[in-house]
């Protein structure tokens, strides 16, 4: 599937730490220290580097941690790819729209990874699992965020952790 002229959007179910592509997008806490679902997979697969290029952000760059939105670069470790990109989903809100700043962890994302040169990045689904996210709301986002975003990733690889996530990406890319 084509998300603009120059950009070939992809969706497959699997393993994100697997994959052999230039970046993988990590759904990531703030501290950047690792976690829980795709965070942990990626430290866990990664190895220590991506822990160590992690620890040395938030002891110069990043004392705060990472911001809502925002999306930073890191090695890949011992994964296939070569970079991983670290954003952070917002927590799902009855009381409050957090539907852009969700969007942003995947615009950043894809401008970090085209401004490392990458022609090639995966992304998992940002927020759908322990942040609350409705499922079908965190895809549709997802979806338009990549659509909307410039060109400058060749291709963009949309993982999905079940086949039911899968089929209702690639019916909202259609």
């Amino acid at each position: 599937m084509t998300g603009d002229s120059t950009t070939t959007v992809e969706v497959i179910e699997g393993d994100i730490t697997a994959l052999d592509v230039d970046v993988i997008v990590n759904a990531a806490n703030s501290s950047l220290l690792g976690g829980g679902g795709v965070d942990g997979a990626i430290h866990r697969t990664g190895g220590p580097a991506i822990l160590d290029a992690c620890r040395l952000l938030r002891a110069t760059t990043l004392p705060g941690g990472l911001e809502v939105g925002a999306a930073v670069a890191t090695t890949a470790g011992g994964l296939p790819a070569r970079w991983v990109v670290h954003t952070v989903g917002p927590r799902y809100s009855r009381s409050e729209d957090r539907s852009a700043a969700l969007r942003w962890c995947y615009t950043r994302s894809l401008t970090l990874a085209a401004s490392l040169g990458a022609e090639s990045v995966a992304f998992p689904l940002i927020s759908g699992g322990a942040y609350g996210w409705p499922v079908d709301d965190a895809v549709a986002q997802q979806v338009r965020a990549v659509r909307a975003a410039e060109p400058g990733v060749p291709r963009v690889v949309l993982v999905a952790f079940s086949g039911q996530i899968a089929d209702l990406t690639r019916r909202l890319l259609r």
